[in-house]
């Protein structure tokens, strides 16, 4: 068995070679769209085979998406490892601020942002990534809270929260926004902004 030494230099290897193949795909991708640059073209800029970068990423929309499983462990595991005491909401609360408010500011979000956006295939990849980051999401806080794995609060709940980096993307103040709408997921929208007399027909006849 290797020691783990051995093991660790290859992980890392192979991880840096996973980062390197995904860097060159996106400097690719923004320098001549999407459409316009093939699997081998992203291959020959990280000096990889084709087979190699097959073994990394199973699609070529997979290349612009390269942290979807470690986005959704993250979610998974803030949701069963968080501190004794702490809700699952107020768990999803920390990840959010911790791993998503630094990608909001990040300046090059804006032109991922504007390849997705004008690319269908990659906007149809996401659109399935997100389905699948809630699913599994909402199973977790089930799972958690003792439900059946199809509960709808708990469903609700999941696609509630991995709307947040939408809303907060562009945001002025990313942290604040986040602490808005979890406040909201907490407290409800009655509680959080409106008062008996601010209802809609109170006080009438």
């Amino acid at each position: 068995m290797p020691d783990s030494p051995t093991v660790g230099r290859r992980e890392r290897k192979k991880a840096a070679t996973r980062q390197a193949i995904a860097d060159a795909a996106l400097e690719l991708f923004l320098e001549h769209g999407f459409e316009r640059v093939s699997v081998r073209d992203v291959a020959e800029r990280a000096d990889v085979s084709t087979t190699t970068l097959f073994a990394h990423f199973p699609s070529k929309e997979a290349l612009v998406f390269d942290r979807e499983e470690e986005v959704e462990a993250g979610l998974i595991t803030a949701v069963r490892e968080r501190p004794e005491g702490r809700s699952v909401v107020e768990a999803l609360r920390a990840h959010a601020l911790k791993s998503w408010v630094p990608v909001a500011s990040d300046p090059r979000l804006r032109r991922f942002a504007a390849l997705v956006d004008r690319t269908p295939a990659l906007r149809e990849y996401a659109e399935r990534m997100w389905m699948r980051h809630a699913s599994a999401l909402g199973a977790a806080i089930a799972e958690e809270l003792g439900r059946e794995a199809d509960d709808l609060a708990c469903s609700a709940l999941a696609r509630f929260v991995l709307e947040v980096p939408t809303l907060i993307k562009g945001r002025h103040d990313p942290s604040a926004a986040v602490e808005t709408a979890f406040d909201l997921l907490v407290h409800g929208w009655r509680s959080q902004h409106e008062s008996e007399g601010a209802v809609k027909g109170s006080g009438k006849g």
